[in-house]
């Protein structure tokens, strides 16, 4: 396997994906390091793999499977002359020229670094979780709100982005329950008035979800008063888990400016970060959109700004 690489891109996601199939297509011969079927962050195929009806990837008018989707995704990329490494990358030197990548014992270098790690929505910890996601549990409202039309739901959260959730979700359900640990939200007043305000979002205060009932999709959840130590059961069709994400950036740290929160930084209306010839495309930099079409479309930018960057240093 060779060792030297025009295009390294760490991470295949829709971003890492689509940003090989821009460099293949280039002449770059981008080498994919793919990450691990085992692990929850950073797996081959990223957030979608999870995911079992996509709905709203234009081109598919009758949906299609995550998995399916990302396979068809890297077929693609393999198709135009993308290589790939199923394997993690465990520590990168951005220092000097050529840029190194490490998967464990081996060392891989490169003109240029694409880095489409992703992020991932912090869950609850709870048994279940691994199994019904997208069987009824969700990390996404504006990704599978739609099949709750008519339904009763719950999201659980206390921050902007959980309200948020509860809000869009009234567009299709019949009742959106607001679960939150506390007696207060964290979230900002506007956000708090919209939920308060609205009809259809009723609060459960003080109370944890313990349990995800079901087999093969979701029935019902498990809740504890965190106050009382209450114990009750709540029906629901659907549960959307809104307490934050957490971008892949750990490896990064040190390396590559980021925010407070680790998501990368790069320059306004590109994908360059701080280091030369280092581009960050995704989920990763990204916390405002979180979708498979965004992500897709930051990764050919990142394609193009790395085409562009190598020809100037050649």
């Amino acid at each position: 396997m060779s060792t030297h690489h025009r295009v390294i891109i760490i991470g295949s996601g829709p971003a890492g994906l689509t940003a090989a199939i821009y460099a293949a297509r280039a002449n770059l011969a981008p080498f994919v390091i793919e990450g691990e079927p085992s692990s929850t962050s950073d797996q081959p195929g990223g957030q979608l793999m999870l995911t079992t009806d996509v709905e709203n990837f234009p081109g598919f008018p009758e949906g299609i499977m995550g998995p399916e989707l990302m396979m068809r995704f890297r077929d693609q990329a393999a198709r135009f002359g993308a290589t790939f490494l199923t394997g993690k990358a465990t520590k990168v030197e951005f220092g000097e020229k050529p840029l190194k990548v490490h998967v464990r014992d081996e060392i891989f270098t490169a003109d240029s670094v694409i880095i489409s790690t992703g992020a991932q929505s912090l869950m609850l910890g709870l048994e279940a979780e691994e199994r019904l996601i997208g069987r009824g549990l969700s990390t996404c409202a504006t990704c599978d709100g739609f099949f709750f039309r008519g339904k009763e739901i719950a999201v659980v959260g206390g921050g902007d982005s959980a309200i948020e959730e509860a809000s869009f979700l009234t567009k299709f359900a019949s009742k959106v329950t607001l679960i939150h640990r506390r007696d207060s939200f964290r979230a900002s007043k506007i956000m708090q008035d919209r939920a308060l305000s609205n009809p259809k979002i009723e609060m459960l205060w003080n109370t944890a979800v313990t349990e995800i009932v079901g087999k093969d999709q979701l029935e019902s959840i498990s809740l504890k008063n965190t106050v009382t130590g209450e114990e009750s059961s709540m029906a629901v069709a659907g549960l959307f888990i809104a307490i934050g994400h957490r971008p892949n950036t750990d490896v990064f740290k040190g390396v590559i400016d980021m925010e407070d929160s680790g998501y990368l930084i790069t320059r306004p209306d590109s994908t360059y970060t701080n280091i030369e010839g280092v581009f960050a495309c995704g989920d990763v930099k990204d916390h405002v959109y979180r979708q498979a079409i965004t992500a897709a479309g930051s990764g050919c930018m990142a394609a193009i700004d790395t085409e562009r960057w190598l020809e100037q240093q050649h």
